[in-house]
């Protein structure tokens, strides 16, 4: 029967070398691979998932290199059972005929087991940051900041373009019109409009409450 590795080609993946040689040294007919942009919908296992016959084997990196989670690795190792296809997961020192590496215990497998999510968040984020990097967009962050600032800067030009202080308020998003205030005191601007003329002070305590 044949012999089968595959491999997810990240370029944070380090044993990319070591694990190729080792397949090709156990005589894989064939290495398969998928690249770090194909993260997501990785066409060459999904292909090489098709091609496996009963008693192949399939010699891999890593579970968490090969796989994308747990409940995937849940419904490989069904597969595998059915077709009677020998796993062979190089960094994880695991054989599912119990040859290649006699010192690997049951903890072992099961602390492996245990590890794949967090291995395979690790892996993921790293593949995405690099794809990023390439394309020359950073990674999204949070948009509330930027949002934050757009709408201080759109208080500020609408004051500048003599906008009312109550035209601006009810745009803004904000509660009371106090928050209009303070931004405007951020930037520096300077009231010169009815009574709300010259620099923001400190606020004077009220007895009723803000509008």
């Amino acid at each position: 029967m044949a012999k089968v590795g595959y491999i997810f080609n990240s370029e944070q993946y380090d044993t990319f070398t070591f694990d190729r040689a080792w397949m090709e040294k156990y005589g894989c007919c064939r290495i398969i691979e998928d690249s770090a942009s194909q993260e997501k919908t990785r066409p060459e296992w999904k292909q090489l998932m098709d091609c496996l016959k009963r008693g192949d084997e399939l010699v891999i990196s890593k579970f968490s290199n090969a796989l994308r989670g747990v409940r995937e690795l849940a419904m490989f190792l069904e597969f595998c059972r059915v077709k009677v296809i020998r796993i062979i997961s190089i960094q994880d020192k695991i054989d599912s005929k119990g040859e290649l590496f006699p010192s690997t215990s049951i903890a072992d497998v099961l602390f492996m087991f245990g590890s794949v999510s967090e291995e395979v968040v690790a892996l993921r984020k790293a593949a995405t940051h690099v794809e990023y990097i390439k394309s020359g967009i950073k990674p999204a962050k949070s948009s509330t900041p930027k949002k934050g600032i757009d709408r201080e800067r759109n208080i500020v030009n609408m004051y500048n373009n003599n906008y009312t202080i109550d035209d601006i308020w009810k745009v803004s998003g904000f509660r009371s019109r106090s928050s209009v205030f303070r931004i405007l005191n951020k930037y520096g601007v300077k009231l010169n409009r009815g009574k709300f003329s010259g620099p923001l002070g400190k606020r004077k305590p009220k007895n009723e409450s803000e509008i």
